[in-house]
């Protein structure tokens, strides 16, 4: 029995139940129409001697010379038409004048007379000369009062349980009854608790609830479990840190979460999905979500079971895409290492041939006007930038542009530096931007990028802003907003499909907001667009050490985006 399902015990424990109230239900309808039917033949009988006793000829009978020639006559006839077995009129010593069986007139009378002799109406079940017989006995008296006779009628216990078992029917009717009607509920009932259970035992269903409970809360990823009506009823610990919920766990519609919309949609739709990649304020998701579905056994008939809900996971990738921005920061200064190496290789060459030649004066001012060229925005940038890796990712992003045959021009200030602030988010900030810039400026006639990086405000309220602009066709007022969407991307289909396009942007929205800035697009004077970033430093007023609220402000004109805005991207 302890590996039955929890709804088999549940069926056979209701059907025990049903049959033991269904048996005292019988027993106690049996004895109560038993009582009934002797009740009724007790107040019959009664009846039956309250009125031979009112009788005036039988009180004159039982004064005369000879009773039973004339009671015995009368009381044959009574029992015929009444239907009583027996009816005995006696003396006050006992003595009958009438009974059923002639032999027995004469006799003493057997049963109880004393509360008769007193004047008082007696019932009791006796057994006499018929048998166990319910019987009543009253007295007859005269006008003054005084006992003169008895007269006892009754019917026998056979006779009453004649019409006590007349009653059967309707008891095991009524049993019947109420044992299918019970164990039909209890079967529902069974059948409904199986499917809720999966046909489970108690033992199962406990094991399962610990063993699950177990993994919602030791596994590492964030999980999040839907209802059909689309309202969230369960997350883990790791579900509550990555999404910013309260802990309680209490069902709420998934469209009232505090989490962006995208991600609120899709967990209000309950449609599949396969490593999509949602935007935080602070995070990049990676979210998979299925439909809860009983497994086969649970399963009645051949058609599709609707499903529960639905299980979300979600997987922080928000490192992955920083170290992923750092290895294309290094890719691209590898790239340009590379293309310089080719091109030295090329100078080296014309400065040998130069030698060979005997014109070393030629060979020697090319090399020294090569180097000077080459060194120079190194020298820029080392010097105004404090942060090797942004250096670094500026030195890339030259020759990078240099190779692409685009002109890029930096303008950093000497104090423009990025103190404390996260230099992988700035990275990400800047290596975006001059990405995006360099895909819309190569199809121009005159291909060009200019970077400004510099600090604005004083001490207090001081801040660092970063503009990158392009010499490409600029932004249509209509895609402004919609720059920064998750996924948005200006380019073709054919040319966007498969090489990542629609996150850059994005990315550089979500650090802009981790550190409490602004971002602006505007067009330029020659019809290409321009990024405006500020960044609050910390320690300035509505900086990220402060309040944490948006340390710049957007000026001009264009599409501003603060915080709370959609991510997305350009490019």
């Amino acid at each position: 029995m302890r590996r039955w399902s929890l709804a088999r015990q549940f069926f056979l424990t209701q059907l025990v139940f049903i049959l033991v109230l269904s048996a005292s239900l019988s027993v106690i309808l049996y004895a109560d129409a038993a009582q009934g039917v002797n009740d009724a033949a007790a107040e019959r009988m009664v009846a039956v001697s309250t009125a031979i006793a009112l009788e005036p000829a039988v009180l004159a009978a039982v004064q005369g010379p000879d009773p039973s020639a004339t009671l015995q006559p009368y009381a044959v006839d009574v029992m015929d038409r009444l239907g009583v077995d027996f009816i005995t009129i006696m003396g006050t010593d006992r003595t009958r004048f009438t009974h059923r069986n002639p032999e027995q007139i004469g006799r003493p009378y057997i049963g109880s007379v004393a509360e008769a002799l007193a004047g008082r109406t007696h019932t009791e079940t006796y057994a006499g000369t018929l048998g166990p017989s319910i019987r009543s006995i009253v007295p007859v008296v005269d006008d003054a009062g005084t006992v003169r006779a008895m007269v006892a009628s009754g019917i026998t216990v056979d006779r009453a349980a004649i019409a006590r078992n007349a009653q059967l029917p309707l008891v095991a009717l009524i049993a019947l009854g109420s044992l299918t009607l019970g164990a039909l509920a209890s079967f529902l009932l069974s059948r409904r608790l199986r499917r809720a259970t999966l046909g489970m035992g108690p033992a199962e269903l406990s094991r399962t609830f610990v063993f699950y409970d177990s993994v919602l809360h030791s596994v590492r990823e964030g999980l999040l479990l839907t209802d059909a009506a689309g309202r969230l009823v369960l997350y883990n610990d790791e579900a509550a840190r990555l999404l910013g919920l309260d802990g309680k766990q209490h069902p709420v519609p998934a469209s009232r979460l505090a989490v962006p919309q995208s991600l609120r949609e899709l967990l209000a739709s309950g449609r599949r999905a396969l490593d999509e990649v949602h935007l935080t304020a602070s995070r990049v998701l990676v979210v998979n979500q299925e439909p809860a579905v009983p497994p086969a056994p649970a399963r009645r008939g051949t058609h599709q079971q609707a499903a529960l809900g639905t299980v979300t996971t979600l997987r922080d990738h928000t490192e992955i895409e920083a170290l992923t921005g750092q290895v294309q920061t290094m890719r691209t200064l590898t790239d340009a290492l590379r293309s310089q190496t080719h091109e030295h290789a090329n100078r080296l060459h014309t400065i040998v041939s130069l030698v060979e030649l005997g014109r070393n004066a030629d060979a020697l001012e090319f090399a020294t006007r090569d180097l000077q060229q080459s060194q120079r925005l190194t020298d820029e940038v080392v010097g105004a930038i404090d942060e090797p890796f942004i250096a670094a990712l500026l030195v890339g992003k030259a020759a990078q542009a240099n190779e692409r045959g685009i002109e890029l021009t930096t303008h950093i200030a000497t104090d423009a530096q990025a103190g404390s602030l996260n230099p992988v988010d700035v990275v990400t900030i800047i290596g975006n931007l001059l990405d995006n810039a360099f895909d819309e400026a190569a199809a121009s006639p005159a291909p060009r990028v200019v970077l400004t990086v510099r600090r604005t405000g004083g001490d207090a309220t001081g801040g660092l802003e970063i503009v990158v602009e392009d010499s490409g066709n600029g932004l249509p007022d209509s895609e402004k907003a919609k720059v920064f969407a998750f996924g948005y991307s200006t380019k073709a289909p054919d040319a966007a499909e498969g090489s990542g396009r629609g996150i850059g942007l994005a990315l550089v929205r979500q650090a802009v907001e981790r550190f409490g800035g602004a971002i602006e697009v505007a067009d330029t004077d020659d019809g290409g667009a321009r990024f405006s970033v500020r960044l609050p430093l910390p320690g300035a007023a509505g900086g990220p050490g402060q309040d944490g609220t948006s340390g710049g402000t957007s000026t001009g004109n264009g599409s501003a985006v603060a915080l709370g805005a959609e991510g997305g991207a350009r490019s």
